[in-house]
């Protein structure tokens, strides 16, 4: 199975310190590193270290950040022949500041704000010829709406992390086949408490998957109920990336024919993987370490 990713492109500046400053706070850095991201380019570098049939759909600016991003999906093994290179645009950047196993991410949209209708309009084919089409909400809000339609009304499997969170129109959230929101994410999109996340996934079944950190992942499956993987037990060192890695591994196993659980299960165990490592698209694994991990599990 094909999958194709709509999304953003990123240059990650990392702040590394022992934890995260508070509000207002000055505190000493242990270190400043440049690394490839994106939550497009990050599920895309995912799926195809897993072994996944993956291209990238986006935008970088004519710039050293630009073709380092376009060069690193390359390597991972993803298509980039559909990436647009726009002159006197910069590249996208976030700046994250990693410590305590936790961090901040500030966004800069940069090229990413060029992922727009038109270029979607102009990439039709070419996504369509993808069985999964995979989402995020980095690139402008008319465009998601725009694909998520067009896909909708081709019968193609769809997964939107709908992160940065914010209000979503329920008809898109209803054309989609996986939505997949962080617990904090999901109380912000429905205006719903953490207590209440449970009946939520009850009511959009096999397509709301929640992840909850150190808790895990949880869906609502029709016949067995509320399941919840939980994370594996890990020394965290970073978690940049680990949702972006999640997401791509659900679809790589999508894609390698799981069913749902299997495919979150497979997701999770990557997850864990990648936050023992710095770096979102660094810290990602192989197909070879996940099955190693599931294995000893």
């Amino acid at each position: 199975m094909k999958i194709a990713v709509v999304g953003s492109m990123n240059m990650d500046m990392i702040v590394h310190a022992d934890r995260i400053p508070l509000k207002g706070e000055t505190i000493k850095g242990n270190g400043l590193e440049y690394q490839p991201g994106g939550k497009g380019a990050n599920q895309a570098a995912a799926m195809a270290k897993l072994g996944a049939d993956v291209s990238m759909f986006g935008c970088v600016g004519d710039d050293s950040a630009g073709s380092r991003l376009v060069e690193n999906l390359r390597g991972c093994g993803v298509a980039v022949d559909a990436v647009e290179t726009l002159k006197g645009v910069p590249t996208g950047q976030a700046i994250i500041t990693a410590g305590g196993g936790d961090n901040t991410i500030v966004i800069i949209e940069g090229a990413n704000g060029y992922v727009n209708v038109d270029y979607v309009s102009r990439n039709r084919e070419r996504i369509l010829e993808a069985d999964i089409v995979v989402l995020q909400n980095e690139i402008p809000e008319e465009a998601i709406a725009y694909t998520i339609r067009m896909c909708s009304d081709a019968g193609k499997t769809i997964l939107w992390n709908p992160a940065p969170a914010r209000p979503l129109d329920r008809e898109l959230v209803d054309k989609v086949s996986y939505i997949t929101p962080n617990e904090h994410e999901v109380c912000l999109i429905w205006e719903r408490e953490h207590d209440q996340i449970d009946s939520l996934m009850e009511k959009y079944p096999g397509k709301l998957l929640v992840t909850q950190g150190e808790k895990g992942v949880s869906v609502y499956i029709p016949d067995k109920g509320l399941q919840t993987i939980p994370a594996m037990k890990v020394e965290v060192k970073d978690t940049t990336g680990a949702g972006d890695t999640l997401n791509g591994a659900f679809c790589a196993g999508l894609a390698r024919g799981m069913d749902e659980l299997e495919a979150l299960r497979f997701a999770n165990a990557a997850a864990g993987l990648s936050v023992q490592k710095y770096g979102a698209q660094a810290g990602m694994p192989t197909l070879e370490q996940v099955e190693a991990a599931l294995a000893g599990m």
